[in-house]
């Protein structure tokens, strides 16, 4: 698929989507200008509601790009969805088998030929911390990131816990749901560039990857943000599925 054909698609969502939040939302987008007009890059936001994907989409949107999602494989064999998906440019990613270890820096190494952007929520589902903060994050963002050197680029929002509360699946249409996105700087990743990609070395650049998206949700909450990101282990919690 060109870069004109996924555009011109992209248009024709965007002018179904953009006016029907417009009704039951006001979305703000502050730091559009982060994210780079041409080239590859990966937008790490939070991740606190289902309906995340559709605020980070506008607003990657709104700053210019086409907003593209990485899905798990499996999601494009189901019949209509799959199709869908492709038809939208979304990447997918094998998450089970022998392709685990390699698809994510096949799909960078795709993307940054391409120039093409990413989202990617780093903590891999919504977060577990009772207060919605982030939660530990998974590393496969900051190794595609390094592996392909392409900007890696925090960002965070508020307001659609209001207009899609965690796991409710119900959306509230009034009155209109004020949200704010925050998109902050491409991080410096210098420090762990030249050395071997181990296990500590990704786990700390995914922290200093973590505290930056949580500090850019505490500008936006107007409050501290926790020290230390909530890891669900420590609580006897799974990382996938709703839980009370």
């Amino acid at each position: 698929m060109s870069t004109s054909e996924r555009t011109l698609r992209w248009k024709g969502i965007a002018g179904a989507v953009v006016p029907a939040m417009n009704i039951i939302s006001r979305i703000t987008v502050e730091g559009g200008q982060n994210i780079p007009k041409t080239g590859p890059f990966i937008l790490a936001p939070c991740h606190y509601s289902a309906i995340d994907p559709v605020i980070m989409g506008l607003a990657v949107w709104k700053s210019g790009r086409v907003p593209r999602f990485m899905a798990k494989a499996s999601l494009f064999r189901v019949p209509v969805m799959g199709s869908i998906l492709r038809w939208l440019g979304q990447v997918p990613v094998e998450r089970e088998g022998k392709e685990r270890a390699v698809a994510p820096l096949q799909a960078a190494q795709k993307l940054a030929a391409a120039g093409q952007g990413i989202i990617i929520y780093p903590e891999g589902s919504l977060t577990r911390d009772p207060e919605m903060w982030p939660m530990r994050g998974k590393t496969g963002a900051v190794r595609m990131a390094l592996d392909a050197n392409m900007p890696l680029i925090p960002a965070a929002h508020w307001g659609t816990q209001v207009l899609m509360p965690r796991y409710s699946g119900k959306i509230r249409f009034f009155p209109r749901t004020p949200i704010r996105v925050l998109i902050g700087e491409p991080l410096d990743m210098s420090r762990f560039e030249g050395k071997p990609r181990d296990q500590k070395l990704l786990a700390e650049a995914t922290d200093y990857l973590m505290a930056e998206i949580a500090r850019l949700q505490s500008v936006l909450r107007g409050e501290p943000a926790p020290e230390k990101r909530w890891n669900p282990a420590d609580h006897g919690q799974t990382e996938t599925g709703a839980f009370r």
